[in-house]
């Protein structure tokens, strides 16, 4: 599985931004969808999931109602719609992916900047 994240940028306290996860991969529905966040000099943090053959999603409760995960199975990738960013919302953001079953996400796609000033 390959992942590709792309969509970061700087926003101002209040804005929006989408972040996308292009995936390759033989076939996804048997994983697990994901983005997490790292701020510096913190430690990595789950945002959200969702299964890639399923609606079930999952949150943060940090993001709930701000943030939403969806994915476009046509184009093999996974958005994070980003609403009312915060400056703590600040952070590398990577997608991830696992399998169903799997404990650990055992794919990861290279950071994407956000940014949000106050």
């Amino acid at each position: 599985v390959q992942l590709q994240a792309s969509g970061g940028g700087l926003v101002q306290a209040g804005g929006s931004l989408r972040l996308s996860c292009a995936a390759s991969a033989r076939t996804f529905s048997n994983y697990i969808m994901a983005w997490f966040r790292q701020a510096p000099g913190k430690e990595r943090e789950f945002v959200a999931s969702s299964a890639w053959s399923g609606p079930i999603t999952y949150y943060a409760d940090s993001v709930k109602g701000r943030f939403t995960i969806s994915k476009d199975k046509v184009k093999n990738t996974v958005y994070l719609q980003m609403n009312s960013l915060k400056p703590e919302d600040t952070a590398a953001y990577y997608c991830a992916a696992k399998n169903r079953g799997g404990t650990n996400y055992n794919y990861w796609g290279q950071g994407t900047q956000v940014t949000v000033s106050s």
